[in-house]
Parts: structure tokens; sequence; C-alpha cells
């Protein structure tokens, strides 16, 4: 059996230089605001000390024990366990989500979200990193905790299942449970240290091709083969790669193409993931694939239904600069530098449903190191890495960030002016379930 052939690093290795070149040039950004005093914030990155051993082992624990989306049932509970530890009451089923978490502290004045991330990936387990994100928002939640009435504010957390294909926070945003919050913060581990990078906007289309069976071979002209109509439109989108932007991605696999060759198949059917820059990229985008599946379906005969969004999509995340820049002096005090934006190249683009919390209300979503710059998310190299020595200090960096930027928010009514104001010169608040259902693909 021959083995696949090695895929050459010169490209990847070109970016990552000249990646390491703009990144030695590049001047942190700086924020223009005060944020909270410094005695407060010293007694955040007290508490994210205390609480580190805990921290640390959850992360550990979570690693051990991966569970995929909507069936995080063990690794809710051990994230809950740490927080009711402390004499935090800890809300479950929230949302209607089973492994859905939901706590909060304080009272009065502004309210802002801290979201933890628990599931994993089949076969790789955590390799994206959701032990990192799950212990990190714990951390930060805990420390915010702790100030009690000193708190400014009110803090939420949320533990948000099925982040990896499920969409978990919109399903959970559509049942209300957003909706008390004016900002939101997550964290994500990386290669990098950066707090506004891009995450693309991502739709699935589920293409049913419907033929006619016949005997492929005593009379294939009675039939209508399904399978063409998927291979065309196979085709078709990777002939389409060619005019589409840089910022546009396209993948799929094929789900049924039929049983045996003998019989021409009367069912075929493709899954594509669809993913894009921007919000209306993205529906134009749509538009396309659904047009190349009409002309599949058009060149063999056959019928054609294409499922969208089965479950929810999934919008870019919004960037916010002011959030963003306090984030970048709370990592400094923690020795990294966070790359301002631009320097780390678009190419390096995934998807979340934290985008869909974005474009509700003010959020920041920034990366955190734990890897090389070279090591791919969704790999056993990363999932290393995120319960290595370095994945454990970005929990701990993570939380100290979290804490204290949402204790900033809470505390400077400027910061949180200029937040909201950015908000809404960016679009304000989208109606997300609607968004996509206004111009139809």
């Amino acid at each position: 059996m021959s083995q696949p052939q090695p895929v050459p690093t010169d490209f990847a290795d070109r970016v990552a230089a000249e990646t390491l070149a703009r990144a030695a040039a590049a001047v942190p950004v700086a924020s223009v605001h005060s944020g909270a005093e410094a005695a407060l914030l010293d007694r955040l990155d007290a508490d994210v000390e205390r609480s580190a051993p805990a921290l640390v082992a959850l992360s550990q624990d979570l690693f051990s024990h991966p569970e995929v989306a909507f069936e995080e049932h063990r690794s809710a509970e051990a994230v809950a366990a740490v927080l009711e530890a402390r004499g935090i009451a800890v809300e479950r089923g929230v949302g209607g989500l089973a492994t859905a978490l939901r706590a909060e502290v304080g009272s009065g004045g502004p309210t802002i979200g801290l979201m933890s991330e628990y599931d994993a990936l089949p076969e790789i387990g955590h390799g994206c990193g959701h032990n990192v994100i799950a212990a990190a928002g714990v951390g930060a939640f805990l420390a915010l905790a702790a100030l009690g009435d000193d708190l400014p504010g009110r803090v939420v957390w949320l533990g948000t299942p099925a982040e990896e294909g499920g969409a978990g926070k919109e399903i959970l945003a559509r049942a209300g449970v957003l909706d008390d919050l004016d900002a939101a913060l997550m964290v994500h581990p990386f290669g990098y240290d950066v707090a506004d990078h891009v995450f693309l906007g991502r739709r699935l289309a589920s293409v049913h091709f419907h033929g006619l069976t016949s005997h492929a071979s005593a009379q294939p002209y009675m039939g209508r083969n399904a399978l063409d109509a998927v291979s065309l439109a196979y085709q078709g989108v990777g002939l389409f790669r060619q005019q589409m932007p840089s910022s546009d991605r396209i993948h799929s696999v094929v789900v049924d193409g039929g049983q045996r060759p003998n019989v021409i198949p009367d069912h075929g059917e493709l899954l594509f993931y669809v993913r894009s820059k921007y919000p209306e990229t993205l529906r134009t985008l749509s538009a396309r694939l659904d047009a190349i599946a009409q002309g599949a379906a058009l060149m063999t005969g056959c019928g054609v239904e294409v499922v969208w969004d089965e479950l929810p999509a999934t919008l870019p995340i919004r960037a916010n600069a002011a959030l963003a820049a306090r984030w970048t002096g709370h990592q400094a005090a923690r020795g990294r530098t966070v790359l301002p934006p631009g320097v780390v190249p678009d190419l390096l683009a995934a998807s979340t449903d934290f985008g869909n919390v974005s474009f509700r209300v003010p959020a920041l979503h920034p990366m955190i190191a734990v890897s090389p710059p070279s090591t791919s998310l969704h790999t056993r190299e990363f999932a290393d890495a995120a319960v290595s020595p370095a994945g454990d200090r970005a929990v701990l960096d993570a939380a100290s960030g979290l804490a204290r930027t949402a204790l900033d928010y809470l505390a400077d009514e400027p910061l949180r002016s200029a937040v909201h104001d950015e908000f809404e010169a960016s679009g304000g608040a989208v109606d997300v379930p609607a968004y996509f259902a206004e111009v139809a693909p």
C-alpha cells in the first residue's frame, strides 16, 4: 500500500517567516482609557494565583475526558464543580441544552458575559484547546466573584456547549440566554498572541440529488444518475474557486453516492461548509453554491434539494478595538506581546459561533499562544500543546486577562461608552436568525 505524499512546507514556512518579520516591527496597540483601579486589578490576579491549581487541574481533566458536541455531560459537571466548590450556584440545562451552564455574581450597573467552551473533536479530542478556554473562563469568573461588594456591576458566566459544528451559542441566544448581556468576552488558544484576528462566517448546506434507479448495464438509459449530479456539483465548486475571493472557502464531503456499481443511484448527497469573511459576502457565496447545485441537477436530469443551516449559521467575528486594547495591555503585564491587527495573515482563519455573539453585543475574542505558529488547530499536535506547560500557563494568563478586561468594562464609563460607540458604528445589533432569510440563497 502506498503512503500519502508529504505536504511541502515552503508556503507555510514563508507565511510564518513573513509573519515573524511583521511581528518584530509591530507596535502593540495602546489603550487611551484608564480602566479599573490598580488595587482591584491586583486582587483579581491574586485570586487567579489562588485558583491556579484548581484551574490547571480542570484543564487537564477536561483534556483527559474529551466529549463531543451536545454530549459534554461529564465535562459540564467537572466545570460546575469548580465553581460550586467556591460557593457559587450553577444553573444547569440552560436554554434547553442539557450541557449548558450559567452562573452570575454582582448586581446593578452594566452586565458583562464570560463564556467557556468544553466540547471536543471526534477522535482528535481537544485539538482546538477548549480545555484551555473552559478553565480560563472559570478562572476569570472566580476572580471577579472574589471582589464581592467591590464588583461594579454584574458578571454572567456561561458554559456554552457544541461550538464544534453545533453553534451552541446561537441556540442559547435564540432561547434568550444572552438577552441580559451588555458585552461578552471569551478567549481561544492559538499559535500567536493576537487580540483581533479574522474569523470567517460559516454556513452548512446539505445538497440532495434525486434521480431514477436503473440497471447500470442492461438499461442505463432508463436512469437518472444522482452520483453524476454529485460529481458535477463537486467539480463545479472546484472550478468556481478560481473566481472566489481569497477570503472565501468552500469544502465538502460526499455523504451518499449510491450502494453498488451495477445500480444507477437514485440519491446522492453532499455536505458543504461555506465560509466568508463578511456577512454579506457569505450570503453571496451561498447563492452561488445554490446555483451550482441547480445546474448540476439540470445537466443530469435529477431533482435537487438544498437544505441550508440544519444547525444555525455562524457569522464572522466583529472585533472591538477598545476592548482589544485593554486586553493587549493586560497581557503585556503577563509577559506576552499581543500582535496588532494585520500581522497574522487572514488566511489562517477558522469559524466560531462566538461571531454570532459579537453581532448582538460588543465582544472580544482574543487568541492566546499555546503552540508554535506552525501547529495547526484541529490536530493532535495542537491538542498536545493545549495540555502542555504552555497550555497551563495560557489558562492563567487568559484568566487574568479576561477578568481584568471585564472589570475595566464595568468600572470605566468612558471606556464602556467607547466600546458601545464602536459597536454601533459597525452596524449595531443584528437579527442573526433573520439575516440569511432576508435574501434567499
